[in-house]
């Protein structure tokens, strides 16, 4: 196993009695070296994020993420303590009891893999549970991997929960450290405070050092948030293409996306309810693709609508009966 650069670093003595020590010591460590990151072309690799445990509406980030390991050659690079980083207490492990025993525990892991695309062309994709603890040290190890294995540009992959339709073309926020790396995306909001994410800091921190990254947030329908929905996490590979030029499996999530639409519009032709929501939601994002201009489509701000909580349970119990019937 080799040490990873930021793993057992020595206090930096720096004049006087001044001490530093690395940020980053012991957080992470390199367990393989990446095979051919650096090219003989000159070329420089991706890295992709998509961390677990934050918004991620539809499941999209999640299904993305896995698709790809599941589809695509990959080895472990680096692996981080997550002892540091996570409050078990916050968010449990799932453990499974057998009778008079304990038999198994779901150990998180934050890992970064190497993975090689359908061209063969390595990337990076860092993936597992958002950290709950020390964002700026994690920040800083995620930043020493970009400059130990010289990344051309970092991704990161979110998705939230908006007032569109499923009926319509998935839309997606798009961000970068600058703006000729989003040129060309439509701009759906204006300035917003909302929570902090690792994910966003991690863009904001790269950007300060001089690091290009960019971050896709798909727009997930609010009455489908808590549903896996895999047409949302084709959308989020899709711009990990057009930006990075990766070879990406697509295809293998359409069936499951056509499989949860058909469903969807199921349910929806049988609640006259759910019925005017959506139909509410085409019009409005009809307004807003013809008048072309910046409108929030934050599901908070759509009036006069059931609650996303209250479409998503009844969506999400319709779905449930669906798959127990098999």
């Amino acid at each position: 196993m080799a040490v990873g650069k930021g793993s057992h670093r020595e206090p930096e003595e720096t004049g006087g009695d001044v001490t530093v020590f690395d940020p980053t010591g012991d957080l992470y460590r390199i367990e393989e070296l990446p095979a051919e990151l650096n090219r003989s072309d000159g070329s420089r690799p991706v890295l992709v994020h998509g961390l677990s445990g934050f918004v991620d509406a539809g499941h999209a980030n999640r299904l993305a993420v896995e698709h790809l390991l599941e589809n695509l050659e990959h080895r472990v690079v680096a692996t981080f303590d997550v002892d540091q980083l996570l409050d078990y207490r916050s968010r449990r492990p799932m453990m499974v009891f057998e009778a008079d025993h304990w038999a198994d525990y779901a150990r998180p892991e934050l890992t970064l893999h190497e993975v090689r695309d359908e061209d063969g062309t390595a990337f990076l994709l860092l993936s597992g549970p958002e950290p709950d603890l020390q964002w700026e040290r994690f920040i800083a190890a995620v930043i020493d991997i970009v400059e130990r294995f010289d990344v051309l540009l970092t991704v990161g992959l979110d998705a939230v929960p908006m007032a569109v339709p499923h009926t319509r073309p998935v839309t997606m926020t798009a961000h970068a450290t600058r703006p000729e790396l989003v040129a060309g995306h439509e701009q759906w909001f204006g300035t917003v405070e909302v929570p902090a994410s690792v994910s966003a800091l991690l863009e904001l921190r790269l950007g300060e050092a001089g690091h290009d990254a960019i971050g896709f947030a798909v727009h997930v329908p609010h009455y489908l948030a808590r549903t896996e929905y895999p047409d949302s996490a084709r959308g989020l590979l899709t711009s990990l293409i057009d930006a990075s030029g990766l070879a990406l499996p697509t295809e293998g999530l359409r069936p499951a996306a056509e499989r949860v639409t058909a469903e969807v519009n199921e349910q929806i032709g049988h609640s006259e309810e759910i019925s005017g929501v959506v139909r509410k939601l085409e019009e409005q994002f009809d307004e807003a693709a013809e008048s072309r201009m910046p409108r929030s489509l934050l599901a908070s701000g759509v009036e006069e609508l059931p609650s996303a909580d209250e479409l998503g349970a009844e969506l999400e119990q319709f779905l449930a009966d669906r798959d127990g019937r098999g």
